[in-house]
Parts: structure tokens; C-alpha cells; sequence
């Protein structure tokens, strides 16, 4: 069996993984500040805006931050990322392409999958760490709950992401099969680092 010690670190380090939608550069440090003084130093950044690659780079400078690239959909935008600083990447399906990219620089891939037919793909890769997506688009707890009966006997792992809400992650976590989740609602309606920090001590206590 492969050695998950590398995803793992990442998904083992925050309950929640914020799931940033950066538009501007300048708010990149601010951001991670907040969220690690608020005790969330998982970090991911999606490459959804033109300059989200400048943000990681900023948010890289963070200390205690480990800064990731989200929404990552080729080996061309996996090497960009890394090179920006990017310590993990997360991409919303499971490729071939993405899986080599991840092994050939020895980052950690955190796929995403939304049924069994992914998920066994992803074993005959040799992974067992992987990103439900969209988490309730796709059936919510009861989907991820039948998925896991099947699947949980050989030690597979999952980061549910879309629609997790400050509402039900709670419930998600509780899942055994559950590592982590990746959430939006911490930076969500023009939320000020103050407001983001607020957010994040209301998880990690």
C-alpha cells in the first residue's frame, strides 16, 4: 500500500479546510492571518480568479499557514500551482494526468470523486484520500454513508465539499469515514478579518 502520510498531514491538521474565492491580492495576507489566528491553518485556494496563483504566494508568507490550490483541472495548472508555493493541491475530479503530475513533484492530490466507479478508479491508483464533490449535490450524508459501507474496510478517507455549511459540517465530521471538510462560509458576504477569525475560533474552539 502507498504511504498517505503526506495527504494526511493536510487532512488531519483542521476539521475544516476554508475554500477560498480570492478577487483581490491585497486581501490574501490579511485572510490567512485571520484564519490561522482563529486556529484554521489549512488553506485552500481556488484557481477561480486571475490572480488566485499571486494569493497563494501571499498567503505562502503566512507563518502557520499551509496554503493549497483548489479547483486545479490539468498537469499544466498543478506545476503553476506548486511553483506559486501551493504545499497540496485539490482538484474537483480524478485524472490520470493529475495523479502522475502529483507523484512526478511529490505533492500531496487530494481528488475529487462523486461515486463508486471514481473511487475505484482512484484505488487502481493506489489512493485512498479523497474529495467528495459536491458533497450534497451528490446525495449529502446518506450518499457518503453508503460509499464509506462499501469502501471503509480498506481505508479510505474523505474531505466532503460543497454545500457544507456552517449549519451541518458538524454532522459531516461525525461521519467516521470523514477526515476534514472544505467549507466556504468563513470568508462568505464580504466577511472582514475580524469577522473571518470569529468564524474560525467558533470551530476550533
Amino acid at each position: 500500500m502507498s504511504d498517505f502520510s503526506q495527504i494526511d498531514a493536510v487532512m488531519d491538521r483542521s476539521p475544516v479546510i476554508p475554500v477560498l474565492v480570492v478577487h483581490d491580492v491585497a486581501q490574501a495576507r490579511p485572510l490567512a492571518e485571520a484564519l490561522v489566528a482563529g486556529g484554521l491553518s489549512t488553506l485552500e485556494v481556488t484557481l477561480r480568479t486571475p490572480c488566485a496563483l499571486d494569493v497563494i504566494s501571499e498567503m505562502s508568507k503566512v507563518e502557520g499557514a499551509l496554503v493549497g490550490a483548489g479547483t486545479v483541472l490539468n498537469a499544466e495548472q498543478f506545476e503553476q500551482s506548486v511553483k506559486a508555493g501551493a504545499k497540496f493541491v485539490v482538484s474537483p475530479g480524478l485524472t490520470t494526468s493529475l495523479v502522475e503530475a502529483s507523484r512526478a513533484q511529490n505533492v500531496p492530490l487530494l481528488p475529487g470523486i462523486a461515486n463508486a466507479g471514481d473511487i475505484m478508479r482512484g484505488l487502481d491508483m493506489g489512493l485512498r484520500r479523497f474529495k467528495f464533490f459536491p458533497a450534497v449535490a451528490n446525495g449529502g450524508i446518506p450518499s457518503l454513508k453508503s460509499l464509506s459501507s462499501v469502501f471503509s474496510s480498506l481505508g479510505v478517507r474523505f474531505c466532503p465539499t460543497g454545500g457544507i455549511t456552517e449549519q451541518n459540517y458538524k454532522d459531516w465530521l461525525a461521519l467516521d469515514s470523514v477526515a476534514c471538510v472544505g467549507g466556504s462560509w468563513l470568508t462568505a458576504g464580504n466577511a472582514t478579518p475580524e469577522m473571518v477569525k470569529q468564524r474560525a475560533k467558533a470551530i476550533t474552539g
